[in-house]
C-alpha cells in the first residue's frame, strides 16, 4: 500500500490542486482530512507520512489555525512549499439566481479575499464559515446555504453551477501551502532556501522583539514572515513565528539561531526546505561579511588570536 499525504478536505480543495503539483504525489495515496489540525494530527499518529496544508496568504497574511498547530503540541517540520495563484468562484445549486443568495459560505480565509465583491453584489447576504471552501460547496450541495465561494473546479465535483467567475478584491493573489512531516534531517540546500522558527522570549522588556530581530540583522538574514501568535498564558504573552531567508547549514542562518536559542525562552525549528519559484541565480547577492567564508575567516582569526598568532 502507498505511503498517503494527508490534506485539508474534502476533495476540490484549492490545498488539493495545489498538493497534487508535487511531483512525488503520483505515487502517494492522498487522503482528504476535515481539518488542518485533524490532517497534522495524522503525521504525528503514524497515519500519514506526511500533511499538506495552507500556511500563509497574501492578502492576509499567515494562516493561523496552521500557525498555531504548529507552535503547539508535537513537533513537526516543513520540508516544501507550495505557491498557487487563487481566483474564486460562486458556486450554486442549478437554476439559482443572483438575487436569490441570502446566505454564502467559505473558509475564514476567503472572506477578505472577496469582502468587497460581496460588498458590491450581495450586500444583505449572511457569510457562514465552513472547514474548508470544497466544504462549503459540499454544504451548499446538501441545501445548507445558497452558495460557496471556491474554485471554479469544484462545482463538476459537488452539482454545482458557476454563477459568476474569477471573483478577487486583490490583483494576483496567492496561497502558500506546506508539506509537512516528522522531524528528520532537513535536505540539502539549495541556494534559494528557507527557515521556519517558533520563539518565545524569555521575559517581557522594552526592545524585547527588536533584541530578538537582532539576531537576523547583524548577520545579514532577510526575513520572510514575522507574526505573533498568542502562548495562552495571558493578555499580553505572545510567539513569534518567523520565516528567514537561507538554509540552516548555512552560517549565517546557524550563528544566528545559536543566538536565538541562547536567548530565547523556547525556539522551535520548523525547517529549512526550498523556496517555492524561487531559482538559486534568484537570489539576491549576500551583503559583504554575510558569507559562509566570511564567517569561517573570522573563526580563524579568533583562533589565531586566542593562539597569539594574529
Amino acid at each position: 500500500m502507498p505511503a498517503s499525504y494527508a490534506y485539508l478536505g474534502p476533495e476540490g480543495t484549492f490545498t488539493e490542486v495545489a498538493l497534487r503539483t508535487l511531483p512525488e504525489t503520483a505515487t502517494r495515496e492522498l487522503v482528504p482530512y476535515v481539518s488542518v489540525q485533524s490532517a497534522l494530527d495524522a503525521v504525528r499518529t503514524g497515519e500519514a507520512e506526511a500533511a499538506f496544508v495552507p500556511i500563509e496568504n497574501s492578502v492576509e497574511g499567515g494562516i493561523t489555525t496552521t500557525l498555531d498547530e504548529l507552535v503547539a503540541g508535537q513537533p513537526l517540520m516543513i520540508y516544501r512549499e507550495v505557491l498557487l495563484s487563487i481566483t474564486f468562484a460562486l458556486l450554486v445549486r442549478p437554476g439559482t439566481k443572483l438575487s436569490d443568495i441570502k446566505t454564502v459560505t467559505a473558509h475564514p480565509a476567503a472572506q477578505p479575499q472577496v469582502r468587497n465583491w460581496i460588498k458590491a453584489h450581495l450586500p444583505e447576504v449572511a457569510w457562514e464559515s465552513a472547514a474548508s471552501n470544497a466544504d462549503g460547496a459540499r454544504l451548499v450541495q446538501e441545501g445548507r446555504y445558497d452558495a460557496a465561494f471556491a474554485g471554479e473546479f469544484a462545482a463538476a465535483r459537488y452539482g454545482l453551477e458557476v454563477l459568476e467567475a474569477d471573483i478577487h478584491d486583490a490583483e494576483n493573489a496567492q496561497t502558500r501551502f506546506v508539506l509537512v512531516g516528522r522531524p528528520a534531517r532537513p535536505a540539502a540546500p539549495t541556494g534559494a532556501d528557507k527557515t521556519s522558527v517558533v520563539l518565545w522570549q524569555r521575559d517581557d522588556h522594552p526592545g524585547g522583539l527588536r533584541d530578538l530581530l537582532s539576531e537576523f540583522a547583524t548577520r545579514g538574514v532577510n526575513l520572510m514572515l514575522l507574526q505573533s501568535r498568542p502562548t495562552g498564558a495571558g493578555i499580553g504573552n505572545y510567539c513569534f513565528c518567523i520565516d528567514a531567508e537561507g538554509h540552516i547549514s548555512d552560517r549565517r542562518v546557524a550563528d544566528a539561531l545559536m543566538g536565538l536559542k541562547r536567548t530565547c525562552l523556547q525556539v522551535r525549528y520548523l525547517g529549512s526546505y526550498p523556496r517555492a519559484e524561487v531559482e538559486p541565480a534568484d537570489v539576491d547577492a549576500l551583503r559583504r561579511g554575510t558569507s559562509d567564508e566570511d564567517f569561517v575567516a573570522a573563526a580563524d582569526w579568533v583562533a589565531r588570536c586566542q593562539d597569539g598568532r594574529f
